[in-house]
């Protein structure tokens, strides 16, 4: 199980009294994101918080300016990032792996909430299409921008690059593929960064999608385990081979070693990484959670912040 030190509640919990008070809200709820909540934190690794909360004043719901819906911070080595509780719900209504994400971390800062209801409740109801695309799109976008040699056009447009040629390059388009010359001054090529961190983001990403279909489509979504070592260990098996958990988990335990910033080239692969755009909808989509349940739970979070 994922833990932190005591040190860092105390930092969280310091520095999520000072944003109540600058804020003027109350945080009903905050946990780990990013690699500490899924197991892949590395001994350099920052410290992702989110969280969810309400104005102090109900009555700026009224007001013209009304309540901001996110909240973003960084003090020190601590990245926070809230959303207010209407935020929140709507985000689950729209079954957004972050908002799930939140609701299932293994790391809990702070719970005048108690989310393990609602948390039963979404996983059982989230739309699976939804999640899929999801995850799909951190696969290849982070592919295309991490991993993938590719040219920048001078609208920052940018495009994979599938095959240099003698006095141009093969590249990948929206529509499919097109041909650059070398000396079209409009475009550049860039340098990635294909270290270890952002080989396991799209691994886990590619991983988490797959999965997803290929559950649904023997019959039952089942929704990978956020701790990935334990999706590795008791779900991957059933969809991936051998090579490719063992590739997986190679990462997991470099990035863990602190290995997170070493560069190491392509080792999710171009086919792996991009996740089929098109699945059937009648076997993959379905309502997602009932919007007076997330009524009822937006009632819940704000009589916490009371």
């Amino acid at each position: 199980m994922a833990s932190v030190p005591r040190h860092v509640r105390e930092t969280v919990d310091r520095h999520l009294n000072e944003i109540e008070r600058v804020r003027e809200v109350s945080v009903v709820l905050a946990v780990a994101r990013g690699s500490h909540a899924w197991g892949a934190a590395g001994p350099d690794s920052d410290y992702d918080v989110g969280f969810v909360y309400a104005p102090a004043d109900l009555r700026r719901y009224a007001h013209l300016g009304g309540v901001e819906a996110v909240c973003l911070e960084e003090r020190e080595e601590f990245e926070y990032q809230g959303w207010d509780v209407r935020k929140f719900a709507a985000l689950l209504a729209d079954s957004n792996d972050g908002a799930i994400d939140l609701l299932r971390s293994p790391i809990r800062y702070r719970t005048r909430y108690d989310p393990g209801s609602l948390a039963d409740y979404v996983e059982r109801t989230y739309n699976p299409i939804e999640l899929y695309h999801a995850w799909r799109g951190i696969a290849t976008n982070n592919y295309r921008k991490y991993l993938s040699e590719h040219l920048v056009r001078n609208d920052d447009e940018i495009f994979p690059i599938l095959e240099h040629r003698e006095d141009e390059y093969l590249v990948e388009t929206d529509e499919g593929t097109t041909i650059v010359a070398t000396d079209d001054e409009r475009f550049t090529e860039t340098g990635t960064r294909p270290t270890v961190k952002r080989n396991l983001t799209v691994m886990r990403a590619a991983m988490a999608a797959r999965y997803l279909r290929a559950t649904g489509e023997r019959g039952n979504h089942e929704l990978p385990a956020l701790e990935f070592e334990t999706f590795l260990e008791t779900q991957a098996p059933a969809v991936f081979d051998d090579e490719r958990i063992e590739r997986a988990r190679d990462l997991l335990e470099r990035k863990r070693g602190g290995e997170g910033g070493v560069r190491i080239g392509d080792a999710v692969g171009r086919a792996f990484a991009h996740p089929p755009k098109r699945i059937d909808p009648a076997v993959h989509a379905r309502g997602g959670p009932d919007r007076a349940r997330l009524n009822d739970a937006i009632d819940e979070l704000i009589a916490a912040s009371r």
